[in-house]
C-alpha cells in the first residue's frame, strides 16, 4: 500500500498527498492520473443505498433471506450462495422491476468523474455482485454510458429473477464475481490501482490495490487491519482527491 499523509479538508473531507508505489517511483515524480486505473464497487458507492439489498428486502415473498444474510455476514456461506438463495425468494415482474430501478438515482459526483477521468485518459471500470441488468439500466436512467461493467447477470422467468455468476472463481468461494481478478487482468500490470468501495465483498479487491477509497464494512475491516484507505461518505472526497492528483 502507499504512503498516504492525510489531512482535513474544508468541508470535513480527508485529503491528502498520494506517492506512487515503488513500480511507479521515478525520480520520486508525483503520481497522475494517467498513471491510474480506478475501479468502483457499484451498490453503495456509486448509488446512495444498497440496491441488492433493498431488492431482496422488497420483493421477496417471506423473510428467509434475513437468516440467509445472517449466515453470509457470520462467513458460512459465500456471496454467490448468498445472492443465489435470496433471489430464489424475490418475486416480481419485469416490467414493475425496470420501473423501481428507473426511480434509483446516482452519487451526483460520478458522471464528473468519469467525465474527469476521460479527459485526463485514465480509465474506469465498475466491479460489482449486483448483475448488469440493474446496473446498465440505472446507469442509463441517469444519463451514463459507455463504462466497461464486470458483474453477475440476470434471466426473468415470469416473476422470477434468477441470478448467474459468469466470474465466479472456485478458487475463492467466498466472492459470487471475483473482483479481485478483473483487477488483476493483463494491460493494467503498471498502473496504479484505486479503489472505491464500501462492504464485505471488495475486501479481497481492494487488498490488492495501490489506493483504497474506504466506507461502512470495508472501512471497518481496514481499520482492524490496520492498514491506509481514504475514508469517503460520498464521491465528493474521491472526486476532489482525483483534481489533487491532476494538479
Amino acid at each position: 500500500m502507499n504512503m498516504i499523509s492525510l489531512d482535513e479538508s474544508e468541508d470535513g473531507s480527508e485529503t491528502g498527498t498520494i506517492y506512487p508505489a515503488k513500480k511507479h517511483r521515478k525520480n520520486d515524480s508525483k503520481l497522475t492520473l494517467s498513471d491510474c486505473a480506478v475501479f468502483f464497487d457499484f451498490d453503495n458507492t456509486i448509488t446512495p443505498f444498497d440496491v441488492i439489498d433493498d431488492i431482496v428486502e422488497r420483493f421477496s415473498i417471506n423473510e428467509k433471506w434475513r437468516k440467509i444474510e445472517k449466515d453470509w455476514k457470520r462467513g458460512k456461506i459465500g456471496s454467490k450462495e448468498c445472492l443465489k438463495r435470496q433471489f430464489a425468494q424475490v418475486r416480481v415482474k419485469k416490467d414493475a422491476f425496470i420501473r423501481y430501478l428507473s426511480k434509483i438515482k446516482i452519487d451526483k459526483y460520478f458522471p464528473r468523474i468519469l467525465a474527469f477521468l476521460k479527459q485526463r485518459k485514465a480509465s474506469a471500470c465498475i466491479v460489482s455482485d449486483s448483475s448488469f441488468f440493474i446496473i446498465n439500466n440505472i446507469l442509463k436512467n441517469n444519463g451514463i454510458k459507455g463504462v466497461k461493467v464486470y458483474s453477475n447477470k440476470l434471466k426473468f422467468d415470469e416473476d422470477k429473477l434468477i441470478l448467474e455468476f459468469p466470474h465466479f472463481n472456485k478458487r475463492c468461494p467466498k466472492c459470487a464475481n471475483c473482483k479481485k481478478s478483473h483487477l488483476l487482468k493483463g494491460g493494467i500490470d503498471d498502473k496504479i490501482i484505486i479503489y472505491i468501495g464500501d462492504g464485505l465483498s471488495d475486501i479481497c479487491a481492494a487488498g490488492c490495490a495501490d489506493i483504497v477509497f474506504a466506507k461502512a464494512s470495508l472501512l471497518k475491516h481496514f481499520r482492524k487491519q490496520k492498514r491506509d484507505c481514504f475514508k469517503f461518505d460520498t464521491l465528493a472526497v474521491v472526486y476532489n482527491y482525483l483534481k489533487e492528483i491532476a494538479q
